[in-house]
């Protein structure tokens, strides 16, 4: 089986991800992952994030019931632009600077899934990226991949938090990585820059208090006071917690992966253009964007809110 991990490794390497780790799924992790994510969702953390309570999320096995391995793939999405500070432009989180990551992703996944299973017909996979029901962070630690931060994003030694996960779920019995630990340290720079306090405490974000929850996720007419008044210029999503972290600031490099290069326009939108976005220059402004998560409606609100401000 050392021979197929290794295999498997330089494949994914090939495809163009670029951090692969194995995690085998009957180890006995001392991460306490389930516990934390009840708690969490005990603490109404999730806001109106119904989805994180799915049952599949605290056993992988409901997922894929043979699986005996999680291979997590990690992607560098970094570019080097800089947010405007101008107060008539609009930040947009670097997620969704570029093309969707989930087609991205999916592309990738695919292909190695299919290359996989094509070694021998009793291999099947699954895989995901973002919207399955797993905890990809708490994978992503155990296969090495990175450790999960204070701002509960995965920070690789590499390309610091600036990567997007996925999983191939296999039945595998493959040779796994040793877990990452945790390198955050004494470091509190992502909990005194949060100008909402939405990181309740180390490694705890609770949403409700967060700008990236509020921007994409909160379908209200309005956004609560106490958020609207300190949205600094962000209108999707947020990234002040990654921008401050001193992984990010000696770490970063940038992507390969053209796909991930700015379409024109998200760097530094002017807010007021986004309060009178309609459905059609929506469609126009986001093609092939995770953005589109965020509504016409949404837009105008987030933006609207930073107006006022």
């Amino acid at each position: 089986m050392q021979e197929l991990t290794t295999k498997i490794k330089e494949k994914a390497l090939e495809i163009g991800f670029h951090k692969v780790g194995i995690a085998k799924v009957d180890s006995e992790y001392q991460d306490d992952a389930v516990n934390h994510l009840q708690a969490w969702l005990a603490l109404g953390y999730q806001a109106d994030m119904a989805w994180m309570n799915n049952p599949k999320r605290f056993n992988i096995r409901q997922c894929m019931s043979e699986v005996q391995s999680v291979i997590s793939l990690a992607l560098n999405y970094y570019t080097p632009h800089e947010q405007s500070e101008d107060k008539k432009h609009g930040k947009i989180s670097r997620y969704g600077w570029g093309r969707d990551y989930h087609k991205v992703m999916q592309k990738k996944l695919k292909a190695l899934s299919q290359w996989l299973e094509n070694q021998d017909d009793s291999i099947k996979t699954r895989y995901y990226v973002d919207t399955g029901p797993i905890q990809d962070k708490v994978w992503a630690m155990r296969s090495g991949i990175g450790w999960i931060a204070k701002n509960s994003n995965v920070i690789t030694r590499e390309y610091g938090s600036w990567v997007f996960l996925g999983e191939i779920l296999t039945n595998l019995d493959l040779i796994p990585d040793k877990p990452h630990t945790e390198h955050c340290g004494t470091c509190t720079r992502c909990l005194d820059a949060c100008p909402t306090d939405a990181i309740a405490r180390p490694f705890v974000v609770d949403a409700n208090r967060c700008i990236a929850y509020h921007t994409i996720e909160n379908r209200g007419e309005n956004l609560p006071k106490d958020i609207a008044d300190h949205l600094q210029g962000w209108v999707a999503g947020c990234d002040i917690c990654q921008e401050v972290c001193p992984w990010n600031q000696r770490f970063s490099q940038t992507t390969d992966i053209q796909d991930f290069q700015p379409y024109s326009g998200n760097i530094a939108p002017k807010l007021e253009e986004l309060a009178q976005m309609t459905e059609e220059k929506w469609h126009q402004k986001f093609p092939a964007s995770a953005l589109r998560r965020i509504k016409p409606t949404m837009w105008q609100r987030n933006a609207r809110a930073n107006l006022e401000e």
